[in-house]
């Protein structure tokens, strides 16, 4: 055997080494696929409820890698539904996006701001003491159906594979084309001058940052949102929702079920694989 085969022969049996020290996950209820509604705080982006949920799920079931995901972009400033896959059930994203959903939110009146949130500050006042709520309710409701939506320059809409926030923050020029969005109903909650409280229905894309962006030019006063919290995805509620705390205790309380229906011991399994990894 010259060098060239005896070097080649080596590789192949480590090859076969590593192939046997590979970890197989047993059956598990993540890794089969599951659908998760979690509320997000104020202040987290939906990747790091998704981050948080695989590092937790992976050292319980000491995984090297699981499928998480998310069926749709909640703005760190706004709170409520953000629904997770898990594994088989991450197929099912592009499914779970076309489910309409229903937001609650605080429009201000009376003022701008560069994202039409609370993001930057305030950088231009209009009057609005002349509106009536009667005319709001009715600009509201111009909105619904099927409209021309487009989305604000600080959103994760993308332009030549960039997201367009990363551009605005530059200071560049953001120029987004509009987007066929449908709104089924917005409903004026209540209004005390300047901030009206909005109840908004509608489908896959709408931004409601823009929504108010729309609504203050329309009124002439400008407008941006002070509060966002989405209430529902699908027939996925808040109120049925878990929170990231929470997530360490369900993911065991998941797996405890799983093994009680399926007689499997993944906390054996666990043990094990961990003590092999420490006799190495």
């Amino acid at each position: 055997m010259d060098g060239r085969e005896e070097r080649l022969t080596r590789a192949v049996y480590q090859i076969g080494a590593e192939r046997g020290r590979r970890r197989v996950a047993p059956p598990n209820p993540f890794s089969d696929g599951m659908i998760i509604s979690v509320d997000k705080p104020l202040g987290w982006t939906s990747f790091d409820l998704v981050n948080l949920f695989r590092r937790l799920a992976c050292t319980e079931l000491n995984l090297r890698r699981l499928k998480v995901g998310h069926s749709g972009t909640l703005d760190p400033l706004a709170t409520g539904v953000v629904v997770l896959c898990t594994g088989r059930f991450t197929k099912r994203i592009e499914e779970l996006q076309d489910h309409d959903k229903c937001y609650e939110a605080t429009i201000r009146l009376g003022a701008t701001t560069p994202s039409f949130d609370l993001e930057h500050s305030i950088d231009a006042f209009f009057p609005y003491d002349h509106l009536t709520e009667e005319e709001i309710r009715t600009a509201l409701r111009s909105y619904e159906g099927e409209i021309d939506q487009v989305p604000p320059a600080y959103s994760a809409a993308k332009i030549g594979g960039e997201r367009a926030y990363m551009i605005a923050r530059r200071g560049d020029e953001v120029e987004l084309p509009a987007k066929r969005v449908r709104f089924d109903r917005i409903e004026l909650l209540s209004y005390e001058a300047p901030l009206a409280r909005v109840r908004v229905t509608g489908g896959k894309g709408i931004f409601i940052r823009a929504l108010a962006r729309d609504l203050g030019e329309q009124l002439g006063c400008g407008a941006h949102l002070t509060r966002l919290r989405r209430t529902r995805v699908g027939d996925r509620s808040v109120e049925d929702c878990i929170r990231p705390e929470d997530f360490e205790s369900f993911i065991r309380q998941t797996l405890d079920v799983y093994a009680s229906v399926h007689q499997t011991d993944l906390r054996a399994w666990r043990d094990r694989i961990a003590a092999e990894g420490e006799n190495r």
